[in-house]
């Protein structure tokens, strides 16, 4: 089923959404880090220091990022962009398994040299290794024009 309304999102908007939620993760989730740990928490090599920061960095990004998937199909970053992700086969909502594994999917497409991610800008569906693992797909509507500025004067 063809949809000429709708649209594979890119890798530049798709980077552009990254960058929102990592800036709304860091605005929630580093002034935490620093208030328990300390400043020198980032100075040093040590991955993880203890079971807070095992929530903080970890966990609740996970969660953050299922809910928002699984409530709106998009993260804030996302959502900025006017994209959702779908199910690849139906287009519909993608189960929860689908995101589960989506989001796993994200260390897979990072760890050579984020690979997985930059696969998005050569694939036809704009797909990273990400969602081909989840089968999903990112999509927004080609009717997507602001509004026309009006004046009174």
């Amino acid at each position: 089923m063809e949809r000429a309304d709708l649209e594979y999102v890119g890798f530049w908007p798709r980077v552009g959404a990254t960058i929102i939620d990592t800036l709304l993760l860091g605005v929630i989730c580093w002034p935490s880090l620093t208030a328990i740990y300390g400043p020198s928490y980032w100075t040093g090599g040590i991955l993880l220091r203890g079971p807070v920061d095992l929530l903080i960095s970890w966990v609740f990004p996970f969660v953050a990022t299922i809910f928002f998937w699984a409530q709106w199909q998009a993260t804030p970053g996302k959502m900025a962009i006017s994209a959702r992700i779908v199910d690849v086969a139906t287009g519909s909502r993608p189960s929860s398994g689908q995101l589960v594994g989506r989001y796993l999917g994200y260390f897979l497409s990072a760890i050579p040299l984020g690979l997985g991610f930059i696969w998005v800008g050569f694939d036809p569906r704009s797909q990273g290794w990400h969602d081909k693992l989840a089968g999903t797909v990112v999509i927004r509507s080609k009717e997507r024009k602001p509004a026309t500025v009006r004046f009174d004067g």
